[in-house]
């Protein structure tokens, strides 16, 4: 784990729980993408970089999870290099209370931020926009797991996908994988089905020349799951039954984090498939219930 291992002439990744991506300039400057999942992490690919006599000049986030995000902070105390990230993906890397306050819909409770700030440190971010972003970079939109995230083309034609596709392994470990927008996520995985380079990088799959087959396999898990929700409103029901029923076709035990997570996750599939005419939501005695078409 964190062993650096080098994808073209100048490009490079760590190989950790979430890929940190490397593009050397010249001989000695750097640019990361992303970070690592905690301080620990950040300490580890400074580690890399410091043995390899390398000068970190800045940090470009894919997106703003906490394992894409937690080695900023670290990194940035040890350089005071800048780090970059697309719209509001910079914001919420930023402000840590917008991510957890979304995922619940509301004040998620002290106890449920706290624990959010343990795991993750706030960092200085810029927009992509700024001029010190590295023009040899090539951003890659891929929206739709969450809001802004971006993928990364460098020179030597090595494309980071973050978490764009997950591995059959990581398919079969998360039941129901997070996805914020399916609608804009199945147009970035028709993206990336048609896409060419020398070599592929997601960040929670094995690094490939050819990522179609993970494309497929990502495409019918959402298809699988939103089949499962329709099927299960055939009888129509209120948001709350609904996560239950689903909660135990999937064998997942709620708890405070598991109710948001999976919650958010789910209503963004109700929204989907009510745009795409598969469901119909109605307000019946003051109580908002969904039934499929």
């Amino acid at each position: 784990m964190y062993e650096l291992k080098q994808a073209a002439e100048r490009t490079y990744y760590i190989n950790c729980p979430a890929k940190v991506g490397i593009y050397r300039t010249n001989n000695r400057d750097v640019y990361l993408i992303d970070s690592g999942d905690n301080r620990n992490a950040g300490k580890k690919v400074w580690e890399i970089l410091s043995e390899n006599n390398w000068n970190l000049k800045g940090i470009v986030n894919t997106h703003s999870h906490g394992d894409h995000v937690g080695g900023n902070k670290y990194l940035q105390e040890q350089t005071g290099c800048k780090i970059f990230a697309d719209g509001i993906e910079a914001a919420l890397a930023k402000y840590l209370a917008i991510e957890p306050s979304f995922l619940y819909g509301g004040y998620p409770g002290r106890d449920y931020l706290e624990h959010k700030a343990q795991l993750t440190q706030a960092s200085d971010v810029s927009d992509i926009s700024d001029c010190d972003f590295p023009k040899e970079l090539k951003v890659i939109s891929l929206r739709g797991h969450f809001f802004h995230m971006i993928g990364v083309r460098t020179p030597d034609d090595v494309v980071f996908l973050a978490d764009s596709v997950l591995s059959a392994s990581m398919l079969k470990k998360i039941p129901i994988p997070f996805v914020y927008d399916i609608a804009e996520y199945l147009n970035t995985l028709d993206k990336i089905e048609a896409m060419k380079a020398s070599v592929f990088v997601p960040s929670h799959a094995e690094v490939s020349e050819n990522v179609k087959e993970l494309v497929q396999l990502n495409r019918q898990k959402i298809f699988d799951i939103a089949d499962k929700i329709q099927r299960i409103l055939k009888t129509p029901m209120c948001f709350e039954t609904l996560l239950k029923h689903i909660f135990d076709e999937y064998g997942i035990n709620m708890n405070f984090k598991q109710y948001v997570l999976v919650g958010s996750i789910i209503r963004s599939y109700l929204s989907w498939m009510k745009d795409s005419g598969r469901l119909e939501a109605v307000f019946d005695n003051n109580m908002r219930k969904w039934s499929a078409q």
